[in-house]
């Protein structure tokens, strides 16, 4: 990716719009989002395993108990 005049224009009417004190709280702001962002998908995709395996557990438990009728029971 090479840097033209073009990023030096873009650069500049940045520095221009938000002012040069005001660029690093808002790329720290823009790192905590991101931050935010990712730990959000770990918690939601950990989230979802979580689910479903004590789903499968439970459909496990109840498959291997064996069904009692009233001829088991000996009434």
């Amino acid at each position: 990716m090479s840097f033209g005049p073009e990023w030096f224009v873009v650069l500049g009417v940045i520095v221009l719009l938000f002012g040069a004190k005001k660029l690093p709280e808002l790329a720290r702001s823009l790192g905590r989002s991101s931050s935010e962002f990712k730990k959000g998908l770990k918690e939601g995709s950990a989230g979802g395993d979580e689910a479903s395996t004590s789903k499968s557990e439970a459909t496990t438990q109840t498959e291997t108990k064996a069904p009692t009728t009233e001829s088991d029971q000996g009434s």
